[in-house]
């Protein structure tokens, strides 16, 4: 049966295309939200770039006929931009009886439920919302169509039982085929089923789909780092391993996400000279309270934004201040920056940027949006290999949560591609306290 979808504004700041993925339903928009796109648009970053877009495809809409009589969209419904009555709004229970935003909505939703054509349902991001609407009996979601069963995130590994006669055949042939239902890129741990004890770590190829054993790690470490655990050596080899051009790495803190792919870049860049750059970038969202502007210049504006990734620097090459050095003395990340072989930057300026021939670590992606996330894969070029480091269980963005944001839609909709893999990692290795702290808070 046809319904009528009445949007809220944060779906269209969300993802601006929101209107029209409703298939053959038809779309109404309060006209309250043209104000409310008004006044986000001026705001710096995705939010108002999100908002001057879905206000730009609302004027192309416009040229289809006249909105508030509706035009027709993709899939065969319509959009209509509704007027809020102060008949309706009067009827409102008192307490939502001023016009704000969010009450002109349920108030444009409950007059089209009244008129009794089709089901009207209210779509919004903002759970206070929806559980206003369910009190005046208004069948309220909120937008799913980029949001993943977090429960059942693909975790990028398998345990699979073998013969010891294919485990052996694995290390002297370089691979073996076994017909199962695997995924490009995928990590596996061969489990002998005579002898549970004797296991083997190996990679679905993308390219073969044959099953390899992991690339072999240098006796002097991948930029002076070792993996510590099974996840991590699954890791490290996607990253060092060429053909996969996207990896995506999902993991609690202190699991070595960001470490492991600062090392695998430097080692790409510095040591094998396989990408001309090693750029790493995130977004600049704080947690808590914002700490307000910044004096200075850029470099230095961006530094508590960037400190976490200059402590995994300060690791890798050793240059953790402290007293007694020499006066000439200089952090790592700050001489490779000078060598052009490092840039550190936030996400606010990549759009419009083609990123060719460099190694890209985005960090705290669980921050982005699904369509940012787009924005940023969209900007690699030729022989550009992009890893998406996060913890879903750690969000500062108001308008995502751990289902509906960019880093688990990407893994998702990548999982069955061999250009990209993706390894969970589960085990805490900053410090004990760190672990503990992970997995009881």
């Amino acid at each position: 049966m046809k319904k009528a979808f009445v949007l809220d504004t944060n779906v269209l700041l969300h993802d601006p295309s929101a209107m029209v993925r409703f298939k053959d339903n038809d779309v109404i928009l309060p006209i309250t939200i043209i104000e409310e796109l008004d006044r986000f648009k001026k705001q710096p970053e995705m939010t108002g770039r999100n908002a001057r877009q879905a206000s730009r495809k609302l004027d192309e809409l416009r040229q289809l006929g006249r909105l508030t009589e509706g035009v027709p969209i993709n899939g065969g419904g319509s959009l209509r931009v509704a007027l809020c009555h102060q008949e309706t709004l009067k009827e409102l229970p008192t307490e939502l009886a001023h016009g704000n935003g969010d009450n002109m909505i349920l108030a444009v939703a409950l007059e089209l439920q009244r008129q009794g054509f089709y089901p009207v349902v209210l779509v919004s991001k903002d759970t206070n919302l929806r559980i206003k609407a369910d009190a005046l009996g208004l069948a309220a979601e909120d937008y799913e169509t980029d949001k993943v069963d977090v429960g059942g995130l693909y975790t990028g590994m398998a345990e699979i039982a073998v013969t010891v006669g294919q485990i052996d055949h694995l290390f002297k042939q370089g691979g073996i085929t076994l017909d199962l239902p695997l995924f490009p890129n995928q990590a596996l741990t061969l489990v002998n089923e005579s002898n549970p004890s004797h296991t083997a770590l190996a990679i679905v190829d993308g390219e073969s789909g044959k099953i390899v054993p992991l690339t072999k790690i240098p006796h002097h470490g991948v930029s002076r780092i070792y993996p510590r655990n099974r996840e991590q050596k699954f890791a490290l080899d996607l990253l060092l391993r060429d053909s996969i051009q996207l990896v995506t790495l999902v993991g609690t803190a202190g699991t070595g996400k960001t470490l492991l792919a600062i090392a695998a870049g430097l080692q790409k860049v510095a040591d094998e000279h396989l990408y001309s750059r090693l750029l790493i970038s995130r977004p600049v969202v704080p947690m808590g309270r914002d700490i307000g502007y910044l004096p200075g210049d850029i470099s230095e504006k961006l530094t508590p934004w960037m400190q976490p990734l200059y402590d995994n620097f300060d690791l890798i090459l050793g240059t953790q201040e402290s007293a007694g050095k020499p006066a000439h003395w200089r952090r790592g990340h700050e001489e490779l920056i000078e060598q052009g072989l490092l840039q550190i930057e936030p996400l606010t300026y990549i759009r419009g940027r083609t990123i060719p021939k460099q190694f890209f670590v985005v960090d705290e992606a669980q921050n982005l949006t699904p369509h940012e996330v787009k924005t940023i894969l969209t900007r690699a070029g030729e022989n550009t290999k992009v890893v998406l480091t996060g913890d879903p269980d750690q969000i500062d963005n108001p308008y995502v949560d751990a289902a509906s944001n960019g880093l688990t839609y990407i893994v998702e909709k990548f999982k069955g591609e061999p250009l990209a893999g993706h390894i969970t990692l589960l085990k805490g290795e900053r410090s004990s306290l760190a672990e503990r702290a992970a997995a009881l808070l």
